[in-house]
């Protein structure tokens, strides 16, 4: 009966290390361009990272891109739960995310992947196409909330601002932008989404909608095209200028800075080892991920962009 026991006990122990060692054996299938994950994306950057990872994927065969599109807020949180290794957002981790993380051993990689532009947006039908610089402050302060206030001549009424999400980091943005503690004018509203936000401007003469250029950038994408066809991109000065020039979120003007609302496009990654999260970032930060965000509108952060001067 001794034996029997003991034999039962040396069974066991080669059970448990057979199928422990088919655990870790998993692990070390996934490689930079093997493997399956979830990513989180600021709802922001969809049409550039369907096209990043319908890419990835045609080149890697081995690799599954599950992308989710959420806003700022759930992104980063996904981030620091661990629900996924890796998100794009267009803010950096804050000191007090960047210890969370460190407090768990864990040494996040940012890198800077392109530079995008806030864009204000309005109706067809609209005629002023035009918004000065301390006209958009006086937006968000309440000393602006009518097209008369604009325009005298104006007949559209009051102005009505809609962002995407109250979680995204478009109205986080534009609070930084203008050092905005309270709440937003009360004309001020959120819906769920930027196309949301594209056809509320399309159905409202009075409105303005504050978007990503990504959404409305790249002629050749159908979805962006239609998107275009809707409104009409508003001309804004830079700071301090009254009478212009009015520039639209071109990637010329997002190139040399001289665009007012520009902001920058982080991936951030939090693997601990060299898997298929780093290989994706790897992708997007590399020649042909920087060539995706340049046709899709964005302007590459890691590779030249050729600026050409067309004379009259």
């Amino acid at each position: 009966m001794k034996m029997i026991k003991q034999l039962s006990v040396i069974a066991v122990v080669l059970v448990t290390v057979i199928f422990s060692g088919c655990g870790s054996s998993k692990k070390t299938d996934e490689t930079p361009t093997r493997g399956n994950i979830k990513i989180s994306v600021d709802e922001s950057y969809t049409l550039a990272l369907d096209a990043q990872v319908s890419t990835f994927e045609a080149i890697y065969n081995y690799a599954v891109i599950n992308a989710s599109y959420k806003n700022e807020v759930d992104c980063f949180k996904d981030l620091l739960n661990d629900s996924v290794r890796l998100i794009i957002a267009n803010r950096n981790l804050t000191p007090t995310e960047e210890k969370f993380l460190q407090d768990k051993q864990i040494i996040p990689k940012v890198t800077k992947i392109a530079y995008d532009a806030l864009t204000f947006i309005i109706n067809k039908e609209n005629p002023d196409s035009v918004l000065q610089f301390e006209q958009i402050a006086g937006l968000f302060s309440g000393k602006i909330k009518a097209w008369t206030d604009l325009n005298k001549n104006s007949k559209l009424g009051d102005i009505s601002i809609v962002f995407d999400n109250n979680k995204s980091g478009n109205p986080r943005y534009i609070r930084d932008k203008f050092k905005i503690n309270n709440e937003f004018p009360s004309n001020c509203y959120a819906v769920n989404s930027n196309k949301e936000v594209i056809n509320y401007v399309q159905k409202n003469k009075g409105a303005i909608g504050i978007i990503s250029v990504n959404w409305i950038s790249d002629p050749q994408d159908s979805v962006s095209h239609n998107f275009l066809s809707k409104i009409k991109v508003a001309g804004v000065s830079a700071e301090g200028f009254t009478e212009g020039p009015f520039m639209k979120p071109y990637q010329g003007y997002i190139a040399e800075g001289s665009y007012p609302f520009i902001r920058d496009v982080y991936v951030i990654n939090r693997e601990y080892f060299s898997g298929l999260g780093t290989g994706f970032a790897s992708f997007i930060a590399g020649e042909k991920g920087q060539r995706i965000f340049l046709k899709s509108g964005l302007v590459p952060a890691t590779m030249p962009v050729r600026l050409i001067e067309i004379k009259k």
